[in-house]
């Protein structure tokens, strides 16, 4: 078994500034990621643009230069993986943690590739794996994806965009850029009001003027191989249908905070228990950094705010060795 100092889950921005700080204070560490670096945001559409600019996505004070003021995906990758490549952090790609569990005050972390054991263990895996499923019957169809990548592949056909999100909007937007037939299933009465403050009229203007059909208030009723089937307030509804992206949202693995034993709140927001001024849960030494601790409320925590975690923890973890 190897025993390192400290070690992370998790290799995206969040996870990956822990990491600088680890290194800055001499603390042993590993980053175990259990896809690429950056994996959420490699995962991202391809043309997908931020709400932030790019100084706020920046870690550890390096700076990021973009070519607009809210940089896009690939710059993103290419700035935080120059960070991990230039500063040589100490990470594990492709390899999965399968499970963790503290004995005599050690936590032992078990991967599909190797064994540890850590004093002090951050949690910074994000939401982006696991949907937020619609729960249908049809969902389960291969002409329905809960991600979306690149328009060219819709061009053409029936698509079903559900949601109303920035990525249901910017799919929808793309998609019909493209040649598709897109039709939006909202489930409130409006688009969002988080959407991108530059795309929501956009959306709005091309749903009023037709080229985008849009239901509200709607709910799901079915999914068959050719049509989608809905309810309106109004009347049910057979929608002709090729693929539908159901952009529903994502949500933390709280199986696995449970299985290692942080307690979670008794609602369905699903907050998980940490200190706010250390960032230390009911687990002593077990540290949560980034979106996960949000909960359900994945949009209270994203990379311009939770990247004040990486010092905040690495300053109590320090703070613990020196005592």
């Amino acid at each position: 078994m190897n025993h390192i100092d400290l070690i992370i889950i998790g290799g995206g921005p969040i996870g990956i500034a822990c990491g600088l700080e680890a290194k800055k204070k001499g603390i042993n560490y590993l980053i175990i990621e259990k896809g690429t670096i950056v994996n959420s945001l490699y995962n991202y559409p391809s043309n997908m643009q931020f709400f932030s600019s790019s100084e706020k996505l920046e870690i550890d004070g390096i700076p990021f230069i973009s070519n607009e003021a809210k940089p896009k995906r690939n710059e993103a990758l290419e700035y935080y993986r120059r960070i991990v490549t230039s500063n040589n952090l100490a990470i594990n790609l492709f390899e999965k943690v399968s499970s963790v569990e503290k004995k005599d005050n050690l936590f032992h972390i078990q991967t599909d590739k190797n064994s540890y054991s850590s004093l002090h263990l951050i949690v910074a895996t994000g939401f982006y794996d696991i949907p937020n499923t619609i729960d249908v019957p049809g969902e389960n169809l291969p002409k329905v994806s809960h991600y979306y990548k690149d328009p060219h592949f819709f061009a053409k056909q029936k698509l079903a965009v559900i949601g109303a999100s920035n990525s249901a909007v910017d799919a929808a937007l793309e998609c019909y850029r493209k040649g598709a037939d897109v039709t939006m299933l909202v489930r409130g009465s409006e688009i969002g009001k988080r959407v991108k403050y530059w795309v929501r009229p956009d959306i709005q203007n091309r749903i009023e003027e037709g080229s985008i059909k849009a239901y509200y208030n709607v709910s799901i009723t079915e999914i068959l191989p050719e049509k989608i089937n809905i309810e309106t307030p109004e009347r049910k509804i057979s929608i002709d249908n090729d693929y539908v992206l159901a952009l529903t949202g994502y949500k933390p693995n709280f199986k696995f905070l449970q299985k290692i034993g942080i307690k979670l709140s008794n609602d369905q927001k699903l907050y998980p228990q940490y200190n706010k001024e250390t960032m230390e849960t009911n687990i002593e030494n077990l540290y949560l950094a980034g979106v996960i601790c949000g909960g359900m409320d994945t949009h209270l925590w994203f990379i311009e705010n939770s990247r004040v975690h990486a010092t905040t923890i690495l300053n109590s973890i320090t703070s613990k060795i020196m005592s």
